[in-house]
């Protein structure tokens, strides 16, 4: 499975940015996809999680509330729309596909990686 990630972009804070996340194979479609990101100098952290049939969702508290996780099975996507941005945002994002069918806060439940897209929100 391969992921292509985009929308990522610099942006000022309390602004907005849309990420999608597109998968090579409707393999996709049958398992949990989630969202980390990675900061200059700081572990790849968690964002948000999705289970395969897009009923269940997590988020870490720090995007709680700013942040909304959705996927299209039908176009084998997850978005992730970001909304009242903070320079604390600021990161490489990555979407990954979960090895079973619901989305984790652990890293190391998922096989597949997307190449990560740059957000920078400027203060």
């Amino acid at each position: 499975v391969q992921l292509q990630a985009s929308g990522g972009g610099l942006v000022q804070a309390g602004g907005s940015l849309r990420l999608s996340c597109v998968a090579s194979r409707r393999t996709a479609s049958n398992n949990g996809m989630g969202w980390f990101r990675q900061a200059p100098g700081k572990e790849r952290e968690f964002v948000s999680a999705i289970s395969w049939n897009g009923v269940s969702t997590l988020y870490a508290d720090s995007v709680k509330g700013r942040f909304t996780i959705s996927r299209n099975n039908v176009k084998f996507m997850v978005t992730l729309q970001m909304n009242s941005l903070k320079p604390e945002d600021t990161a490489i994002y990555y979407c990954a596909v979960a090895r079973g069918s619901w989305g984790s806060r652990d890293a190391s439940m998922y096989t597949y990686w997307g190449q990560g897209t740059q957000v920078t929100v400027s203060s």
